[in-house]
C-alpha cells in the first residue's frame, strides 16, 4: 500500500488561503487557531570590512537556517543593485534564494546617495520579512531624524510594517524595525522621537488590530533612559513584552518581540529562546554579530 504524503505547514496554509480566495466550498473551514514560531534577527549584512561579522561567508550559511521559523524579521540585509557605480557589495540576494519561505518582502533599492530627505544615505533600511503566511506589499517608514556620530545617517533606518493572513479573514500587522545606534545625549533624543514616531503611526495604521513588534530597537532596557522609553512604547501602543510575559530572565536585550491582540485576534507568547546554538558555524563560531531570537506565538479568533 502506497504510504499517504504529508503536506508541510508552509505548504498547507498557503494553499488553504488559495482556495479559500477561489470560493471553493469543498475545503476544510478555515482554522480559528494556531501558533506559529518567529524570529528576529540582525544578520550584520554590511559590506564586508564595515560589517561586525563576515557577512560574505556566513550569509550562506544563514539562510538555510531561517527555514526552521515561521515567520522572520530581518535587518541589516541589503540586496546589491544590478546599477551599482560605487561597487557597493551587500547580500540579501543570498538570503531570498536559500530560505524557502513563499513569501519574502521586496527589498528595498540602495539610495546611493539620492534620497534628498538624507542625502548622505548608501543604504536603505534593511528590513526584510520572510513568512509561510502570505501579506501584503510591505510598508516602510523612515526615522524622522538620525546622528551620524554612529553612522546612522548613512542608512535609511526606520520601520516596516507587513498585513499578514493567519487563515483566510484573520490578520495581524507584523512590524520589523531598527533603532539609532550610538550612546550620545542626541541618540538618547532620536529614539525617544522614534518611540513616538512608532506609536503614531501604528494608532493609524493599526487602530484596533492584532500587532507583533521584532527587531533591533537598540534600547538596552535594563538601563536608562532605555528602559523608559520602551516602557513607553508598551503602554502607549498596548504592547507586551514577550521576554517579560514568560518571565524568561533577559529583558535588557536589544533585539525583541512585543506584541498586542485586537480586531478580534487574540495572540500570547508561549515560548522565548536565544538561537545561540542554532547561528553558528560548524567550530561554534557566531554567524552575526547579534543572537537570534525566537518566539513562538499562539493565536486564536473570536468567530
Amino acid at each position: 500500500m502506497m504510504r499517504a504524503m504529508r503536506i508541510p505547514a508552509r505548504v498547507l496554509l498557503p494553499l488553504v488561503a488559495l482556495l479559500a480566495a477561489c470560493g471553493d466550498t469543498s475545503s476544510s473551514p478555515a482554522p480559528l487557531g494556531g501558533e506559529f514560531l518567529a524570529l528576529t534577527y540582525n544578520v550584520a549584512g554590511l559590506p564586508e570590512g564595515l560589517s561586525g561579522s563576515h557577512p560574505s561567508i556566513y550569509t550562506e550559511q544563514i539562510a538555510p537556517k531561517l527555514d526552521a521559523y515561521d515567520l522572520v524579521v530581518l535587518q541589516e540585509t541589503w540586496k546589491t543593485p544590478e546599477a551599482n557605480p560605487l561597487g557597493i557589495r551587500v547580500y540579501h540576494e543570498i538570503l531570498e534564494a536559500g530560505a524557502s519561505h513563499p513569501y519574502k518582502s521586496v527589498s528595498a533599492p540602495l539610495p546611493l546617495g539620492s534620497d534628498p530627505r538624507r542625502p548622505e544615505a548608501l543604504v536603505s533600511d534593511g528590513l526584510n520579512t520572510f513568512s509561510i503566511f502570505p501579506f501584503e506589499p510591505i510598508v516602510r517608514e523612515m526615522w524622522s531624524g538620525c546622528d551620524p556620530s554612529a553612522a546612522d545617517c548613512l542608512s535609511q533606518k526606520g520601520f516596516s510594517v507587513v498585513r499578514t493572513t493567519l487563515s483566510p479573514g484573520i490578520e495581524v500587522d507584523v512590524y520589523d524595525l531598527h533603532m539609532e545606534a550610538g550612546s550620545t545625549r542626541r541618540d538618547d533624543e532620536l529614539r525617544d522621537l522614534a518611540v513616538s514616531q512608532l506609536r503614531d503611526f501604528m494608532s493609524t495604521y493599526s487602530a484596533g488590530r492584532a500587532v507583533i513588534v521584532g527587531g533591533d530597537f537598540n534600547l538596552h532596557t535594563d538601563e536608562e533612559p532605555d528602559g523608559g522609553q520602551y516602557r513607553r512604547l508598551l503602554a502607549e501602543a498596548g504592547l507586551a513584552d514577550a521576554c517579560e510575559s514568560l518571565g524568561c530572565g533577559d529583558g535588557g536585550r536589544i533585539d525583541k518581540f512585543a506584541y498586542r491582540s485586537g480586531g478580534g485576534v487574540t495572540i500570547r507568547a508561549t515560548s522565548w529562546r536565544l538561537e545561540e546554538d542554532v547561528f553558528v558555524t560548524a567550530a561554534g563560531e557566531p554567524l552575526s554579530d547579534h543572537e537570534a531570537v525566537a518566539v513562538r506565538f499562539a493565536w486564536s479568533a473570536d468567530r
